[in-house]
């Protein structure tokens, strides 16, 4: 049976080429923690191969069984319905084969372990003493449509905070919702504390996160008074590797249970009461490996690319339900690299 299981981890995408080598980096280490599977990895959008690229090359070694596991640290949009949307559509062309999807990385205990020890490693390469009650964490999520997932970068904040003894600890976004970086960054700044870490809740490098540690330095630089620390995201941190090995696994003998309780999709969350009953649809099919990277890590697969709807996807657009609270002072836009200071 182990011979003909196949996981895929299902990835975003991104066009920077060393987040798509840190994504590769994930699907390495799964190889050694789950010897008894086939493994392989694709992506919604923007970098190759796609998720359907793997699936064939899972489905041409041999697995009559795959194990399908979202490469996301929470369960908003992409993993709720863009992800699902895609293997749905593969199995339903596919009968040779059995999908199965697990949970995204979530809430859990050794994700909660390897961010603190991201905050350890930056503040013992800190320069000075000061002492952890005159320290601030912020925390900067990736930001969603979907409050389910906010909130629970809110809730690492808080059990960062706890675990870590420090001073004080706020929460804040590099996009779609509020506050974004610049403005929460400023107003942790009010605060009073001597010096503030700033802490990218992602799992891998790319433009949003460079963006961050450049609005962390704009802010730095109007507040010389306080020292700034910018701490390292998750990337393939052994505990991370571990929780991907362990969702896998869950599959098909563990918990495998999506949080769809507070899902906008499901119920009527405060605030995104229309979103109920929305279909349960990709919006990457049109961007699938377009003007991504990851040329280089094929391997072997074959390249689909199907685009041509006599239109261009400049990716400028939006493919989200709207915002209910697109007007918020503190944001909610994407992290614009030369916007003007925070008034």
């Amino acid at each position: 049976m182990a011979e003909q299981t196949g996981v895929i981890v299902c990835g975003h995408g991104s066009r920077d080429e060393a987040a798509v080598r840190e994504f590769q980096s994930v699907a390495d280490g799964l190889r050694s923690r789950l010897p008894e599977y086939d493994i392989d990895y694709g992506f919604l959008e923007f970098a190759t191969p796609i998720i359907r690229t793997g699936l064939d090359a899972l489905r041409a070694r041999g697995n009559k069984r795959i194990l399908a596991v979202p490469g996301m640290l929470f369960a908003a949009g992409h993993a709720k319905n863009d992800i699902p949307s895609v293997l749905n559509t593969y199995q339903a062309q596919h009968d040779d084969v059995e999908i199965l999807y697990g949970r995204e990385l979530g809430i859990d205990p050794k994700m909660i372990n390897a961010a603190g020890s991201r905050i350890r490693e930056a503040l013992d390469a800190a320069r000075g003493d000061v002492p952890k009650e005159e320290t601030l964490l912020v925390v900067i999520g990736r930001g969603a449509s979907d409050p389910d997932a906010n909130s629970n970068v809110a809730k690492i904040t808080r059990m960062l905070w706890e675990g870590l003894g420090l001073g004080w600890a706020e929460t804040a976004y590099s996009g779609v919702t509020f506050p974004l970086v610049e403005p929460g960054l400023e107003q942790a700044t009010r605060l009073g504390f001597k010096r503030i870490v700033v802490f990218p809740y992602f799992l891998f490098t790319g433009v949003l996160v460079k963006r961050i540690y450049d609005y962390t330095d704009k802010v730095a630089a109007r507040h010389p008074e306080i020292q700034f620390i910018k701490a390292g995201y998750l990337n393939d941190h052994a505990l991370v590797l571990d929780t991907f090995a362990e969702r896998a696994r869950d599959i098909l003998g563990g918990v495998n249970a999506m949080n769809c309780q507070m899902c906008k999709y499901r119920d009527q969350v405060l605030g995104f009461e229309d979103q109920v009953g929305l279909a349960q649809e990709s919006h990457h099919h049109h961007v699938e490996g377009i003007n991504g990277a990851g040329h280089s890590h094929d391997h072997g697969h074959d390249h689909y690319h199907k685009h041509d709807h006599g239109h261009s996807h400049g990716h400028t657009h939006s493919h989200h339900h709207p915002y209910p609270h697109a007007d918020h002072p503190m944001g909610p836009r994407s992290m614009e690299k030369d916007s003007g200071p925070v008034e």
